[in-house]
This record gives structure tokens, C-alpha cells and sequence, in this order.
């Protein structure tokens, strides 16, 4: 199976501008990034910025990198404009990998583009993990998911999912001591693979309801009746880097192995 890495590497990120120039073990950001994709078995590797510093820098170290637009409203859009220069196929497959992930495990990258290849009734493929404590169902940054028997997606929710009514009935804040173990409470991991196909229609939707609501893309896809199939991720997949403590805890866990 062939499948296109694609890592969407913006500059002017809100909570760490230029994040993906961030030395770490005496690399930028973007190149362990980089560095794990190429690990995968996939086909190609793309590095997508807005960027000339970022392009620049990425070049330098062997990339294959694509400028983008800057005005581009969500990642979504951005792997569209991608796919486009690259004259990819309607069945082809990208996966996703975010530029501010550099402990991305290459097996996960492998699992979801092979999801997908697997489920030719899903336009999206993601993964998910089991979650066992409390704080993180209802941890509003977490976001939650739910599927059917088969794994496709019935929900993603930032709100806790499924609502367990016997256990947290009357409690307060509805949140209970213990964390119900029967419930199957699952967190979405943030690495896609998709189908151009439904790129190429996705950009061409408004914004819906529920996306605007909870702020998640992937409900626009739901929406429109696109399906998104979940598999359980094979490997613990570490979170990326979105403040100034996680760089210094990856700096930290990396410092030891450059």
C-alpha cells in the first residue's frame, strides 16, 4: 500500500511563535518530525509551511517542502492546497502528521494510512486510546469519541462521552470519585489519514453546527455524511508540543538520546 506523509509546519503559531524552528537535541522541531515520518513506510514525506524561514530551514536538511498559503482557516484546508500542487489522485492517501509532534511513534503513522486502506467506506481514518482516569473525561482539551460496533465514529465531544447516569447521578460538579470501568471512555489521538477525494470536497463545505460549537473539524466531515473510521492506536502516542513546558519536557526526554 503507497500512502503521502504530509506535516503542516505554520510559523505563526498563538502560543509559540515559530515553533517549528525550536531547537531540541540540537535540531529544529520539524526535523525530528520529519526525521520520525521518514521511519514509516510511506512513499513520500511532505513538509507544508507558510513560511520562507521554515522552508528554508527544512530544505537545508533534505525535505521535500511545499509554501503554502497563509489565510488558510483550518489544517484541513491547508493539506487541500498540498495535494493539489502535488497532482495526487482522488484515491490516494495522505496521512496527517502535525509539525509539532516530534516523538511521533512510526508505527502509528503506518496504523491509520493502513486503517483507512482497510475501510474503503471511510474518507477519514483515526485513532483512538483508552482513557482510565477522571481528570481526563473531564478534561475539556481531551477530546473524547465514540464508535460503533464496526469502529466508525458516532461522535467526537470535548464534553465527557458517553454519560454515565446510574454512577454520577447527583454528583457533584457531575463528577464522581471513582471512574466507571464498563464505560469504554476513549481519547481521540489527533493523527488522520485521509482520502484526496474528500479533501478536495471537504474545502468546499461551510462550517457546520457542531464543528462551530466544539471546534473540532472533523464534525464538518460528520456533517456532510462523510465516515470516520477509529481503530485503537497500537503504541502509546506522546502529545505534541503546544506550550513552553512541553518543549522543555521533550527537550528533556531528548537530551539523552541526540
Amino acid at each position: 500500500m503507497s500512502y503521502t506523509v504530509i506535516i503542516p509546519a505554520r510559523f505563526a503559531s498563538s502560543r509559540l511563535p515559530g515553533k517549528p524552528l525550536m531547537d531540541i537535541a540540537g535540531k529544529p522541531m520539524i526535523q525530528h518530525v520529519w526525521e520520525r515520518a521518514k521511519e514509516s513506510d510511506a512513499s513520500r514525506v511532505v513538509i507544508a509551511t507558510e513560511d520562507q524561514r521554515v522552508f528554508d530551514v527544512c530544505e537545508s536538511f533534505g525535505a521535500e517542502v511545499v509554501m503554502t498559503l497563509a489565510t488558510h482557516e483550518s489544517g484541513t484546508d491547508r493539506l487541500q492546497e498540498v495535494v493539489s500542487k502535488l497532482g495526487l489522485t482522488d484515491d490516494d492517501i495522505v496521512v496527517n502528521v502535525q509539525g509539532d509532534e516530534p516523538l511521533i511513534p512510526r508505527e502509528a503513522i503506518a496504523q491509520v494510512a493502513n486503517n483507512l486502506a482497510l475501510n474503503p467506506q471511510a474518507g477519514i481514518a483515526t485513532l483512538g486510546e483508552a482513557i482510565t482516569d477522571k481528570a481526563t473525561v473531564f478534561n475539556p482539551n481531551a477530546v473524547k469519541a465514540v464508535s460503533d460496533l464496526a469502529g466508525f465514529a458516532l461522535y467526537f465531544s470535548r464534553a465527557p462521552m458517553p454519560w454515565c447516569r446510574d454512577e454520577w447521578a447527583g454528583t457533584e460538579n457531575n463528577t464522581a470519585d471513582a471512574l466507571p470501568e464498563h464505560a469504554g471512555f476513549m481519547r481521540h489521538v489527533g493523527i488522520y489519514a485521509y482520502r484526496v477525494g474528500f479533501l478536495h470536497q471537504f474545502v468546499t463545505w461551510p462550517m457546520g453546527l457542531l464543528e462551530r460549537v466544539e471546534k473540532l473539524e472533523q464534525l464538518r466531515a460528520m456533517e456532510n455524511g462523510v465516515r470516520i473510521h477509529i481503530e485503537s492506536a497500537s503504541v502509546d502516542i506522546p502529545g505534541g508540543v503546544d506550550t513552553e513546558a512541553d518543549l522543555n519536557a521533550v527537550r528533556a526526554l531528548l537530551a539523552g538520546k541526540a
